[in-house]
């Protein structure tokens, strides 16, 4: 600075306009100074640098490349050089502390980037390993740059001020109560995502039911205050973390995890239609494949039953005797059994509920070996064709409430016959006559 200010005097230039040109041309260099240091970084360091990490045989350095960890830690070189140069504004105290106080704010403000950056790539980095469905790792990076900025903010503040941060902090504590109802949600959020985690109750790729909240989809993100879940219509609903702690909801994992779809539904037979099986009606349930071995069997139990209780068979009601319903039930059995599709390390079995005003309801409980929704509807569908379509094969009638068009069939089937009793009594009154 002198040594211009002494260059610009030999040159016969007045002192006080020397000191100002100085100043000023200290000021452009510094400026050009700053520019070549970003510029040297930017085009030349940035590029080494990113160059040696796209060619290396680690992938996750790329994502600190992709978030410009680099390239905003550049921007901290040309805020030095001011700092430092502050100092040449001696002469004017007030201009050099503004100056030196802006350096160290925008070099705070730039850190605190860099640090957001670096957060967010190693979020970037813990995606790409499948313990992130498991124990995500957002809610805490939020709660750290939570912290970060907070404690950036108070440097900031203390650096504009001239105080010590410490006090700053200390003075804060008055404000606690304020600052946890600013926080509540972020402190909620906090605690109920590390019991989401500690239990393992929720990871991103569940299939979660929450009615409440009308969700009902995968969970696609975990955050700190939200859990994202995508409905099966493609909307997304956002739910408060604590939801999962304080309400119920139900988690379809296990379900995934243990490769089989319930089916759990039922058919409704129409009780007039239930019968014992006549002699015919047996032969020709030895011919279904899937009955045959059971008929045989069943038939020489029943026989023997009644022969060691010395029962006579010739009244219907006594004894024991197959009807067309059992014999149905054990078909759906032994079809579900054999069914390709039917997983068959669970619970198979076809039950009998409480017969009501809808006929006798025959469930069929089990599980299909593929949990894909569209596969699963398809395998039930096949299955319930099938299964209605043979019951008229015993003897059997599934219940359905009249229809419209019965109720017309009905009527016209009556007045059928009322035209022909009339036409009979017309003839046997002319034949009289």
């Amino acid at each position: 600075m002198n040594w211009i200010r002494d260059y610009l005097i030999d040159l016969h230039v007045r002192s006080d306009l020397a000191t100002f040109f100085a100043y000023a041309i200290l000021t452009v260099l510094i400026i050009v100074l700053c520019f070549l240091a970003n510029l040297i970084v930017k085009k030349i360091i940035l590029r080494m640098i990113a160059v040696f990490i796209t060619r290396n045989r680690f992938a996750w350095d790329d994502k600190l490349l992709e978030r410009k960890v680099f390239h905003r830690l550049s921007h901290i070189v040309p805020a030095i050089i001011i700092h430092y140069a502050s100092s040449f504004y001696s002469a004017y105290p007030a201009l050099s502390v503004l100056i030196e106080k802006g350096a160290i704010v925008y070099m705070i403000i730039m850190i605190l980037m860099v640090l957001n950056a670096f957060m967010n790539a190693v979020n970037d980095i813990y995606l790409t390993y499948d313990i992130s469905k498991v124990k995500p790792i957002k809610g805490y990076i939020q709660v750290a740059k939570i912290i970060i900025f907070f404690v950036g903010a108070i440097l900031i503040i203390a650096a504009m001020i001239g105080q010590n941060p410490l006090v700053l902090l200390g003075g804060l504590g008055a404000l606690s109560a304020v600052l946890m109802l600013v926080f509540k949600d972020s402190i909620l959020g906090l605690v109920a995502g590390i019991q989401l985690t500690a239990n393992d109750m929720v990871r991103v790729g569940d299939w979660v039911e929450m009615p409440k909240y009308n969700a009902d989809g995968d969970v696609i993100e975990i955050t700190l205050n939200t859990v994202k879940v995508q409905n099966w219509d493609k909307t997304i609903t956002m739910i408060p973390s604590y939801a999962f702690i304080s309400d119920s909801f139900k988690n379809w994992r296990g379900m995934q995890e243990s490769g089989g779809r319930r089916i759990k539904r039922s058919i409704y037979i129409d009780v007039s239609s239930i019968a014992f099986c006549t002699d015919e009606m047996i032969e020709k349930f030895k011919q279904i494949h899937y009955l045959k071995d059971y008929i045989e069997s069943k038939v020489r139990e029943i026989a023997e039953y009644n022969r060691e209780n010395q029962i006579d068979d010739s009244v219907v009601v006594n004894g024991r005797r197959l009807t067309n319903i059992g014999t149905y039930r054990a078909y759906i059995a032994k079809y579900l059994e054999h069914h390709p599709r039917i997983h068959k390390g669970l619970t198979a079995m076809v039950r009998q509920l409480a017969p009501g005003e809808h006929g006798l309801p025959l469930e069929i409980y089990a599980f299909t070996n593929d949990t894909r929704w569209v596969v699963y509807e398809s395998i039930q569908a096949d299955i319930f064709d099938h299964i209605l379509a043979v019951a008229p094969e015993f003897g059997l009638r599934v219940f359905q409430i009249p229809s419209g068009n019965d109720l017309r069939s009905m009527v016209e089937t009556s007045r059928a016959a009322d035209v022909g009793i009339r036409t009979v009594q017309r003839e046997t009154v002319r034949e009289l006559t």
